[in-house]
């Protein structure tokens, strides 16, 4: 873990406190899952999840070019010159 420092004001850490007590947790909990939930509905798919959608795409698509898989390099060249 990374500790960082952050602002907040009165009223928000008195209501955390209150929270983690009810719910036998850390403030410091709290705010990682709050950022997490963040995180999760910000529509920015996390760098697991970018991975699995890539590997889960691979193979789905064909492209007509026979020789893709030999000389992909060559073809990505031809594409982004064109």
């Amino acid at each position: 873990m990374v500790r960082t420092q952050i602002q907040l004001t009165e009223e928000q850490v008195n209501s955390l406190k209150r929270l983690a007590n009810k719910l036998h947790v850390s403030l410091a909990e709290l705010v990682r899952e709050g950022v997490d939930r963040i995180l999760q509905t910000s529509g920015e798919p996390s760098v697991e999840e970018s991975k699995r959608r890539a590997i889960e795409a691979a193979g789905k698509f064909r492209s007509g070019i026979r020789d893709l898989s030999a000389k992909h390099d060559a073809h990505l060249v031809k594409a982004f010159s064109s």
